[in-house]
């Protein structure tokens, strides 16, 4: 079955996006969307996403990560999905659809800048060296200075089959804080590197950084490996967030069609 696929990225955290409202394919092929997001045998990517029908919301987003295998949330797939189907003509300015960890709400303006809400976050764990918390999808953040001299890929690969987070793993965020800015790079699982950004991770980031600093405002801006994105959230003390959103660019690189 040849099928037309559309790829789309977040800051350099790149997807294959395929419209399945009418096409039915299963999203459980492992071996066949991991071969997809292979950047040597397939069309290369962080991870894959069907847009999908839903008859209480705008659509539904399914997400696989890079190795085929259906993951926790994506911030910065959450947000190319939006720019994805307002134009496809689904949504306009304003969308809810439902991801896996429940409903969210999302706004797109100038056709690629899109505002994603995300879940509440609870159960903040905090120590000496790390935190730890789930924003959608589970992460270790450390802060660390220089990171552009940092081994990211030993380091985080080290921490993310760490025995106290088996079986499923973690993410792994590095985080410097940079004053006006922080910079942030991630250790992700299912792709097992470093990508561009992580939305989820950006967000866990920000979050650790108010609690570092002992200051609960936001926005924080963030600066990834991708280029810019910004977080607002509220604090419930030092244990929980509300009112979190995801902001930046989700733009549209290319269409073809690939055989499945």
């Amino acid at each position: 079955m040849t099928v037309n696929f559309y790829k789309y990225h977040g800051t350099g955290n790149d997807f294959i996006i395929i419209d399945n409202r009418t096409l039915g394919l299963p999203t459980d092929n492992m071996n066949v969307y991991a071969r997809l997001c292979d950047r040597h045998f397939g069309i290369g990517a962080d991870g894959l996403m069907f847009l999908q029908n839903h008859s209480e919301y705008d659509f539904e987003m399914v997400y696989l990560n890079a190795d085929g295998r259906p993951s926790s949330m994506c911030g910065n797939g959450g947000r190319c999905m939006v720019a994805f189907a307002n134009m496809m003509g689904l949504i306009k300015d304003r969308t809810t659809f439902l991801a896996v960890d429940g409903e969210h709400e999302a706004s797109i303006r100038d056709g690629n800048y899109v505002v994603l809400k995300m879940n509440d976050v609870s159960h903040i764990k905090t120590s000496d060296h790390y935190y730890f918390l789930d924003t959608g999808s589970p992460h270790h953040v450390e802060f660390h200075n220089r990171l552009s001299d940092f081994d990211i890929y030993s380091k985080g690969k080290t921490i993310r089959n760490a025995s106290e987070y088996q079986p499923d793993g973690t993410n792994v965020n590095f985080v410097e804080d940079l004053g006006e800015q922080i910079f942030v790079r991630t250790y992700e699982r299912g792709v097992e590197n470093e990508t561009f950004a992580c939305g989820t991770g950006v967000v866990a980031a920000a979050i650790s950084t108010a609690l570092k600093r002992n200051n609960p405002h936001s926005p924080i801006d963030v600066k990834v490996m991708g280029g810019l994105l910004k977080v607002r959230f509220k604090m419930n003390g030092n244990q929980s967030a509300h009112d979190v959103w995801l902001e930046g660019p989700a733009e549209y690189v290319f269409k073809g069609l690939v055989k499945i």
